[in-house]
């Protein structure tokens, strides 16, 4: 069973700096695509940032690029998510997800999720 955790959430300034972190178990992490989603009150699940197997290819909302970093450190089994110059609208949910395909059928997997809170 796949399990992510995140952890790193929390309220700060617009400006700010926060990093969040994404522990996932139960599963070969360095197969598996990674990711970061978001969900502000109101709206759709959004995707944030990605990155795939090998960690050299990353994908970025164009809202995100030039101020997020994704990165995954396989030998521990985290994915993270480096949020520089935060602004209010960054205010969501922040969920970390793993995509891989087992048998031929694609498994996605969430975390709970962390609270990030820009004030402005």
């Amino acid at each position: 069973q796949v399990q992510l955790v995140e952890s790193g959430g929390g309220l700060v300034q617009a400006g700010g700096s926060l990093r969040l972190s994404c522990t996932a178990s139960g599963t070969i992490f360095s197969g598996m695509h990674m990711g970061w989603y978001r969900q502000a009150p109101g709206k759709q699940r959004e995707v944030v940032a990605r990155i795939f197997t090998g960690s050299t290819n990353t994908y970025y909302a164009d809202s995100v690029k030039g101020r997020f970093t994704i990165s995954r450190d396989n030998s521990k089994n985290t994915v993270d998510l480096q949020m520089n110059s935060l602004k209010p609208e960054d205010t969501a949910v922040y969920y970390c997800h793993a995509y891989t395909v087992i048998s031929g059928i694609p498994m996605n997997y969430w975390g709970e999720g962390t609270l990030v809170t820009v004030s402005s």
